[in-house]
């Protein structure tokens, strides 16, 4: 099981008629050759939609009619609930009990049946593979799945198309899935380009896989969308295949990158889909002429913790 180049145009063909090339826009505030991938314009408000589309659009008829269970602390669950609603499919998605209230009214406005359970990520997933047994669903993974990869991949083929110039790529990171799908696009395509990770430092599990550090897990975190652990090896195989480094950054990093995001560019974006601005502000990615593509992957902060954020 991988994901080739060919895998990601061939996702490309299929979410064009349903997504529209998301913006590439300039940061002149992060350096005179830095530029935003919004991906916080999408359906569903997150990169997440790409994969999840892919995915269903690849089931076999006999899969949609079982149904499909995921299960997500929020993105993800959006995203699998708006695509089984594009194709009259029934959805079930297990989400940790502190999933932000935004993501599962979210899920469930989308058509989907938003079950809370767990503590933890973990957890959370573990009652969902239950369910698939015991119900017959479909299961679909929110990163360890080549179809969710390749949907995510499709980011790297619009930045080179946006910019052929680019020539480093800084993405957030949880379970990989984003980043194994962009590295793998833009590494097909300029083998030389820089591609950097970015983890928060309270969920640095690929950071931990990367450097056989041993990190805490702190599921309280701002970057609440990067937590829980990575699990099965495709996304762990790609990334260390297709990227240089993973970087941490910290929480008042995070918070500072939202606030700058919406103070400067105006654009409300998550904690986790801040992580790579916070990785160039921090300095933890030092301030250069490289032509930089910096990933924003989503968007659906809960509004107690935008107001913690603006608040300090």
């Amino acid at each position: 099981m991988s994901v080739t180049l060919q895998d990601i145009f061939h996702a490309q063909r299929r979410l064009r008629p349903y997504l529209a090339p998301t913006p590439l826009e300039a940061a002149p505030g992060l350096g005179p050759q830095v530029w935003l991938k919004l991906e916080q314009v999408n359906p569903t408000h997150s990169f997440k939609i790409r994969g999840a589309l892919n995915a269903v659009m690849m089931l076999t008829e006999e899969e949609r009619g079982r149904g499909i269970v995921a299960a997500s602390s929020g993105n993800h669950a959006q995203a699998v609930a708006y695509a089984a609603r594009q194709f009259g499919l029934s959805a079930k998605i297990v989400m940790p009990i502190h999933t932000p209230a935004r993501k599962v009214s979210g899920t469930r406005r989308y058509g989907a049946e938003a079950v809370l359970y767990g503590d933890i990520y973990d957890t959370a997933e573990q009652h969902a593979r239950e369910l698939e047994k015991l119900e017959g669903r479909t299961y679909i993974s929110p990163y360890n799945d080549p179809r969710i990869i390749a949907g995510a991949g499709t980011i790297g083929l619009e930045i080179m198309a946006q910019n052929p110039g680019i020539t480093r790529v800084v993405v957030p990171v949880s379970g990989g899935g984003l980043m194994a799908g962009i590295a793998t696009a833009i590494r097909g395509i300029i083998p030389r380009a820089e591609i950097i990770g970015v983890n928060a430092l309270s969920a640095p599990a690929m950071y931990n896989v990367f450097y056989n550090t041993d990190y805490p897990q702190n599921p309280d975190t701002l970057a609440e969308a990067l937590s829980g652990d990575i699990e099965g090896d495709l996304t762990i195989r790609l990334c260390k295949a297709h990227v240089d480094r993973i970087v941490l950054v910290d929480e008042d990093a995070i918070a500072e990158a939202m606030r700058w995001l919406l103070r400067e560019q105006g654009w409300l974006v998550e904690g986790g889909g801040a992580v790579a601005v916070a990785a160039l502000l921090s300095g933890v990615i030092p301030a250069d002429d490289q032509a930089t593509a910096v990933v924003l992957s989503g968007s659906n902060v809960d509004f107690d913790t935008l107001q913690q954020v603006l608040a300090s």
